[in-house]
């Protein structure tokens, strides 16, 4: 893949094969690559060339293909007037979600987040709408989740339902993809790990038997 901003590539010849149950750590400066990555495997950005697939369709692909992607971001995006409830399961029902009322209210209490179901989202604090923001990413079961510091804002208890709902996820047979500057974080995850720096992979293997405390070295060597 490679994407192009005028003479600047921002991903500049990745190539890579996820299976499902799969969790890539993306690791990396800011700057560097890593989101415009995310939006290519998500359909969000065309590439200057090359290709994604998902199941073997070209992204961005038709509203099916498309549904089985979700993507949670450090933003929430969210309708601030709505309540809680409402967000998610708009979103549900834009999916297509059969009964999006009983999605809504198993993501929620997933983020354990439910207790707040009927607030209006812009009285919440910012680790709850983030909360809130990875509820609605949730909410149809997506087979491709992506995810650019989705812990950011997060206080304990909502890092462990993250960490929870991603774990269910990837053992329901979901592919993810994870950009973090927390290294330990992300390799507790993953079973791939990547290091990006000026668009490329300088760094890609499997994630089992990275030491954290090793790893990290090594990313500061590389990208120092």
């Amino acid at each position: 893949l490679v994407r192009a901003f005028g003479g600047r590539r921002a991903v500049n010849g990745v190539s890579l094969t996820l299976q499902g149950g799969a969790c890539l750590a993306l690791f990396g400066p800011n700057g560097d690559g890593k989101t415009t990555l995310l939006r290519l495997l998500g359909g969000l950005l065309k590439p200057t060339t090359g290709t994604t697939r998902l199941h073997g369709q070209p992204l961005p692909g038709d509203a099916e293909t498309r549904r089985l992607v979700g993507l949670i971001s450090h933003h929430a995006m969210l309708y601030p007037a709505l309540s809680v409830r409402e967000n998610v399961r708009f979103a549900a029902e834009c999916q297509g979600v059969i009964d999006a009322d009983e999605a809504t209210t198993r993501v929620l209490t997933q983020l354990r987040v439910v207790d707040r179901a009927d607030t209006a989202v812009r009285y919440l604090s910012r680790g709850l709408q983030q909360r809130v923001s990875i509820a609605r990413a949730l909410v149809h079961g997506p087979q491709l989740v992506l995810l650019d510091e989705p812990y950011t804002g997060l206080d304990e208890t909502g890092a462990l339902a993250l960490t929870d709902a991603l774990g269910a996820l990837k053992a329901n047979g979901a592919t993810l993809v994870l950009v973090t500057h927390n290294l330990s974080e992300g390799l507790a995850l993953a079973t791939h790990a990547a290091i990006m720096q000026g668009g490329r992979f300088v760094r890609h293997e499997p994630a089992q038997g990275l030491d954290p405390l090793a790893y990290a070295d090594t990313y500061r060597a590389l990208v120092a």
